[in-house]
């Protein structure tokens, strides 16, 4: 669990239309799209990039084609709000075409992958047009670099033009009741790296995942299709309770990172002995410590921001990392048939979580199998040891905490509930089912 998940304000739109949805039926495509609620966009290819207006960038080829620094277009200052540091850095920018959702968007979500060598960082920004006709500001969806040395990754507070506002990792329509839509957006990177040097960042995969999810407090149920279990290591996060509580408090928060790293190493990645050598030895799962420290989002407070826990494990050799909503337990399914298991967030009280033992406002678990019984097998990082990880929970309880939009607090208050929100890790090559399942979301 996340102790600062309770500062994420998740807005969702009311979407009379769309209520009653709990998924894509089964039926004609144009039916199918109609009933979308989530729109995902990423740039990844060579096409997608070249389709870009560059300053300063340049596109490159090759297995993983992206964007870096070509001849910078501008200097300029940084003053780090976390050390008080303010560096010179001399910086270039790609942005992307417009993008119009199937859906108009009450929020929208953007991640990336890139490696940011020492001596570079880079800003991810999103603009776009309202349903009004009006247009919205550039908005700093994060500032980012996979180490510590030249900057501290931050979210950016305080940003909003009276219609939209971004919290921590998401853009949201301050009142989706009043019917304004985001009706198109496009993706900026600002690529930064100290003067005078050839040092680039590349940035491989940029997008956003655009969604419109229907106000509700329970969503249809859904008929059990998969009988499937993946073999995920199991870490739980309450074994580092004291650990390191400049990240967030310690382990009792780290729910997002643990989940990260159980991930990770299912694919067959994890860091080094070098990476690992600040960790105390006294430790065990000093890897956990690690996706804690590399995930922390110093304005957030905390380990949990979603975008750049995908960050952190795309930064392993070959896998890319996304963050996007699903609109069914059916599409989560069909993830894990493919073998994709995925890390969902959710937020309940102790009696809607049969054999959960805890309330939370905001937790991160990772959704493994499934039982003969349509049950839900999750890898829940919030037990008190590593093989008590696994868990059962109940197939109607499980998919309404996770999918909802809206919910009651302990307090009986009305609060936001994440409306579907997961992270989807996948490897560079991936099998031709696994790339099946992918795409029918629109991630490529």
């Amino acid at each position: 669990m996340t102790g600062a998940a309770s500062r994420r304000t998740v807005l969702t739109a009311a979407l009379a239309a769309a209520a009653g949805a709990g998924g894509v039926p089964s039926a004609a495509p144009e039916a199918a799209a109609a009933a979308r609620h989530v729109d995902n966009r990423f740039w990844a290819t060579h096409a997608d990039w070249s389709g870009g207006s560059t300053a300063g960038t340049r596109v490159v080829a090759g297995a993983r084609p992206g964007v870096v620094i070509g001849s910078p277009v501008r200097r300029t200052t940084y003053r780090d709000p976390h050390t008080g540091r303010t560096s010179a850095w001399e910086c270039a920018s790609w942005t992307s075409a417009p993008h119009r959702p199937g859906v108009p968007a009450s929020e929208i979500i953007v991640s990336w992958n890139a490696h940011t060598p020492a001596g570079t960082w880079l800003q991810a920004d999103v603009s776009g047009t309202y349903s009004d006709g009006t247009a919205m500001p550039w908005y700093i969806m994060g500032r980012w670099a996979s180490g510590e040395a030249d900057i501290r990754r931050t979210s950016v507070d305080g940003q909003s033009d009276g219609k939209t506002s971004v919290s921590t990792d998401t853009l949201s329509v301050n009142s989706p009741a009043s019917g304004l839509r985001i009706a198109s957006y496009r993706l900026r990177l600002t690529l930064y790296r100290t003067p005078g040097t050839t040092r680039t960042p590349t940035v491989w995969r940029v997008g956003a995942m655009s969604s419109a999810v229907p106000d509700r407090f329970t969503v249809p149920p859904s008929t059990p299709g998969l009988v499937r279990e993946l073999i995920v290591p199991r870490y739980s996060q309450n074994t580092h309770l004291g650990q390191y509580p400049e990240y967030d408090n310690g382990g009792e928060a780290w729910c997002s990172p643990t989940s990260s790293q159980m991930i990770i190493e299912y694919w067959g990645r994890r860091p080094t002995a070098k990476d690992l050598a600040w960790v105390d030895p006294d430790f065990a799962d000093p890897q956990v410590c690690q996706a804690a420290r590399y995930t922390f989002d110093h304005q957030y407070e905390g380990c949990g921001n979603w975008p750049f826990n995908a960050a952190y494990a795309a930064t392993y050799r070959g896998l890319n990392g996304v963050v996007t909503r699903l609109q069914s337990l059916t599409e989560l399914e069909s993830l894990v048939r493919a073998g994709i298991p995925v890390i969902t967030s959710q937020s309940f009280l102790k009696q809607e979580l049969t054999g959960a033992g805890y309330g939370t406002a905001g937790h991160l678990m990772t959704a493994i199998g499934f039982t003969a019984g349509g049950d839900v097998i999750a890898n829940d990082p919030a037990s008190p040891s590593n093989p008590a990880v696994r868990r059962v929970y109940r197939r109607r309880e499980w998919e309404n905490i996770w999918l909802r939009s809206k919910r009651h607090n302990a307090g009986g208050k009305v609060v936001s509930g994440t409306g579907g929100v997961c992270y989807l890790y996948w490897p560079e090559s991936p099998t031709a089912a696994q790339r099946s399942a992918l795409a029918a979301l629109g991630i490529h």
